[in-house]
């Protein structure tokens, strides 16, 4: 069995790209306090007893729809469809993230289902084990690593993927489908990139339905503190990266379920 891990999206950024999108948020992260924090993870921990989970250094990992089963998955990169087109999770089968990153999913579908009962968050990764991102940093080695970087991670300084923290993700309807976004998942062009937005509307490359499509995405993440980064409009993290690193121990190869 091959173990593989992986290292997921920076956001490093060029331009007219700042360290953030708009602000869309009706919370920000910083008014989510520790002792809330504190709280919220006792809560979850004594509720994971029943499920199923991944246990990691003392981290305890759950599927993304633990606590809600509103939330949708469809791991990308346990099939061909991605931009490899290959298989590259030998044995994750489903989406993980840390505990206390899945409870705040969860509200953030309850935020997406108050405005409409029929989407649901449909999440294409979640972990993502620091193997696995050195196999697409290496497979995109035509690309200078600078530029590289805005859409793999460098797997030297760890990706967010890599702590469970990040969630890669749309919005699908009843139906499972997508709505559209203007971009597709995993798409490298710069349509895809957030901060460009207001450009590529400008031009008719885009239209205002996709845009606000992407700004419901981010208002449902935001709620709850995500931050989107400004070079993929479906990548969010739960926390900074330096927050990151010294709350959650970094996954270097799969994890059995």
């Amino acid at each position: 069995m091959k173990n593989t891990a992986i290292l997921l999206l920076s956001g490093l950024l060029i331009g007219a790209c700042s360290e953030s999108v708009e602000s869309e948020n009706p919370k920000k992260g910083t008014e989510l306090s520790q002792e809330r924090e504190i709280e919220t993870e006792k809560e979850a921990k004594a509720e994971v007893l029943t499920g199923e989970f991944l246990l990691h250094e003392g981290d305890t990992l759950v599927s993304v729809d633990h606590f809600n089963q509103n939330i949708w998955w469809e791991l990308k990169y346990a099939t061909k469809d991605n931009f490899m087109h290959r298989v590259l999770y030998d044995t994750l089968q489903k989406a993980y993230v840390q505990i206390d990153v899945a409870r705040r999913l969860a509200k953030s579908q309850e935020y997406l289902t108050g405005r409409n009962s029929n989407y649901h968050l449909l999440v294409y990764d979640g972990l993502r084990p620091l193997s696995v991102q050195w196999e697409m940093w290496n497979a995109l080695d035509t690309i200078p690593a600078f530029e590289r970087g805005k859409f793999v991670s460098n797997p030297r300084n760890g990706s967010v993927h890599n702590y469970g923290a990040a969630v890669d993700l749309t919005i699908c309807n009843s139906a499972k489908k997508p709505l559209d976004m203007g971009a597709n998942y995993d798409d490298i062009r710069k349509i895809a990139y957030p901060c460009l937005e207001s450009e590529f509307l400008a031009t008719g490359e885009i239209t205002q339905t996709q845009i606000d499509n992407r700004k419901l995405l981010r208002r449902a993440l935001k709620s709850q503190g995500f931050s989107n980064i400004p070079t993929e409009w479906w990548h969010f993290n739960a926390f900074p990266r330096p927050v990151v690193k010294s709350k959650y121990h970094l996954v270097t190869r799969e994890l059995v379920e």
